[in-house]
């Protein structure tokens, strides 16, 4: 299967078993020390295993003041190199290779985590995502961050990596002195293009005299940095600038590039929302491709084998990069070699991974992917017992929870039995997936039913169980996953006219709205992406919130991705505002700042105001059997992630008596 993408590749020296490279990810594994954890050599490794030719690391640290976040490989003395020699191995024991990913966050660092000193940047030009404080390098410095670079490529080629990557992409400190928009130097390394490629230069002229022609050197690259996204046009990095960067980068040795886009400004551009199409951005490396002689690694929301095969048979792309793909399924290569495609665990490109790497100095944990619970957990939830003994377990609800369940009880050689109340698996994903450009939700059902399939599991669809059917089946252990019910605030006067309706009502096709005035109360998810699904339907929609601010509980990325599309069809946007009544054609809201009653003319009043648990038959049936497990929803209302995760957990803990 896909003959092209698994082809044998070559990059300098190196040759690969496929065009497949897992690329560079932050996933908060590392020991807080820098050194390589035991956690960081599972995940890699299980990368490897999973049939992927190359794998690039996260980009790991080469100076002590330049750390990106608590829990991240360091290279910047020589004490890190036994432990990144034990990472490579472990990889090369499955037949990958594995490249060093060497960088500095500069001006996209964060103080608190660095001495609580300024960040190290080519000008005095604050990221405005980050907002921390920073200082420009004297030349001096510079000179000296050179060294840094090229010591740490020294490193990794002692620790058995088989390249290096100089990560001059996204906005990191490389990126930073290539650009006019951050790089307002006077000195040598500053003003015009020569002279911003000067540091980068001097870095990969050092490596190459340090390692040697055939220690394979690649540079990440930047060669657009959308600024128009971030409201500058005309500024920074273009994608003429990008090529010509490449260019010289070529002249300068380096056998490889791999192209990207973005920086901290217009992250979404690097590491995209649901919204992003697979393939948007297969013109950037394209273009590269047609302007150079080395290998070209390209990234573009690549998420289906089928496409991916083709870039490579078209000549459009040497390399098929990803990160989020084999994040969310480490066995996305050997299934697609091997032709298992509905069994690829598909990147929904949710954007968990990111959210949680953000917040993992805070909270203390990893990068977690929504639909793979083991990413970053391989040595310690990776390997199931296989003790079920064909004993039975009901499991009530097919949403994400249950099904993940099951599949897990599969696998511990348990039989589950699914009882699904309506007449398709996937429960809430089936609504989820409604809204405007949030189709790759399809892929994660189709997985769930792939897996049904596989580990044949018996589902009783329009089936919502007694107590007594339930008792009949003689379970070992009862699961419920029954999910959650829309929240209706009965005591508003006029909530239950003719004219409202409920969220779920409007994204299931049960009520047709065009051209008419909406109001939408709620401004979560489900509200913002209902509003977003009937303003396409040429509807005149705004959007109530009673609290401070627009979109609680959603991910900064997500929330400005969704934003901005509301904002192209003139959604109106009112916080503060709390729902009171419905009235003759009229939503009466009160204004939480002032206490102001106010009147809007609508149409239809659609209401998003969050789920509660369904809790029907939940103590009945913890008093029937002795081991009862609430999950998803059924427990508390979250997100898919929480869902999967709860799923999983509970089939993994449970427990056998011998």
């Amino acid at each position: 299967m896909f003959a092209h993408l698994f082809s044998p590749g070559r990059i300098g020296t190196m040759e690969t078993r496929n065009r497949l490279v897992f690329t560079a990810m932050g996933n908060a594994l590392a020991n807080t020390d820098g050194t390589v954890s035991e956690r960081d050599i599972h995940f890699y490794a299980a990368r490897a295993k999973g049939g992927v030719g190359l794998i690039i690391t996260e980009c790991i640290v080469v100076d002590e003041r330049g750390k990106g976040n608590t829990k991240q490989m360091c290279v910047y003395d020589d004490s890190f190199i036994p432990g990144l020699k034990a990472l490579t191995d472990a990889v090369h024991k499955h037949g990958a290779k594995i490249v060093a990913q060497i960088y500095h966050p500069g001006r996209q660092g964060i103080s608190a985590i660095n001495k609580d000193l300024p960040m190290a940047a080519p000008s005095e030009i604050p990221c405005k995502v980050v907002q921390q404080p920073v200082y420009a390098l004297s030349t001096e410095e510079v000179e000296e961050m050179v060294e840094k670079f090229v010591d740490a490529a020294v490193r990794v080629k002692k620790a058995g990596f088989d390249g290096v990557e100089v990560h001059g992409a996204h906005g990191y400190l490389i990126n930073q002195f290539l650009s006019p928009y951050t790089n307002r130097r006077t000195d040598k390394y500053g003003g015009s293009f020569e002279k911003r490629m000067r540091f980068l230069e001097e870095i990969l002229l050092g490596i190459r005299e340090r390692c040697g022609r055939d220690f394979p050197l690649l540079v990440r690259l930047t060669v657009d940095e959308f600024l128009e996204r971030a409201g500058l046009p005309g500024e920074g990095l273009q994608l003429e600038d990008g090529v010509r960067i490449a260019q010289r980068v070529e002249e300068l040795g380096a056998d490889a590039v791999n192209i990207s886009c973005g920086i901290y400004e217009t992250m979404n551009v690097s590491w995209e929302p649901p919204a992003y199409q697979q393939g948007w951005k297969v013109h950037l490396a394209e273009r590269v491709k047609g302007a150079v002689n080395i290998p070209v690694i390209g990234v573009a929301v690549v998420r289906e084998p089928e496409f991916a095969d083709k870039l490579i048979r078209e000549g459009r792309w040497d390399f098929v990069g990803s990160a989020r793909a084999f994040f969310a399924d480490p066995d996305w290569a050997n299934k697609a070699q091997e032709g298992r495609v509905r069994e690829i665990r598909k990147c929904i490109s949710c954007l968990t991974c990111m959210e949680t790497l953000m917040a993992a100095d805070i909270t203390g944990d990893h990068a977690k992917c929504a639909i793979n619970v083991l990413s970053g957990r391989e040595g310690e939830l990776g390997d199931l017992p296989e003790d079920g003994g064909g004993r039975v377990v009901a499991i009530i609800g097919a949403g994400p929870a249950g099904l993940e369940a099951a599949r897990i009880l599969a696998r511990r050689k348990f039989k589950p039995v699914v009882f699904e109340r309506g007449r398709e698996v996937g429960g809430q994903l089936n609504l989820a997936n409604k809204p405007p450009k949030k189709e790759k939700l399809d892929w994660l059902i189709d997985y769930f039913v792939s897996q049904l399939e596989r580990e044949n599991i018996e589902v009783k669809f329009n089936t919502a169980p007694s107590l007594e059917e339930l008792k009949a089946l003689k379970p070992y252990a009862v699961f419920i996953a029954q999910g959650s019910d829309p929240m209706v605030p009965e005591a508003i006067p006029g909530i239950q006219g003719e004219r409202v309706f409920l969220a779920e009502e409007i994204l299931e096709g049960k009520v047709e709205i065009t051209g008419k005035k909406v109001a939408v109360v709620g401004s979560g998810l489900t509200g913002l992406e209902t509003a977003h699904y009937l303003a396409e339907g040429k509807n005149e929609v705004r959007v109530f919130e009673m609290l401070e601010e627009i979109g609680p509980g959603i991910y900064f990325q997500y929330l400005q991705d969704l934003l901005g599309h509301l904002e192209e069809y003139g959604v109106q946007l009112k916080a503060n505002h709390k729902l009171v009544a419905i009235e003759n054609g009229k939503a009466v809201f009160e204004n939480t700042e002032t206490g102001e009653r106010v009147e809007h003319e609508f149409d239809y009043v659609v209401l998003a105001l969050g789920r509660r648990k369904k809790e029907e038959l939940v103590e009945e049936i913890k008093g029937a059997f002795e081991r009862v497990f609430v999950l998803g929803d059924a427990k508390e209302v979250g997100k898919i992630r929480d869902a999967v995760e709860g799923g999983f957990m509970a089939a993994y803990q449970l427990t056998v008596d011998n």
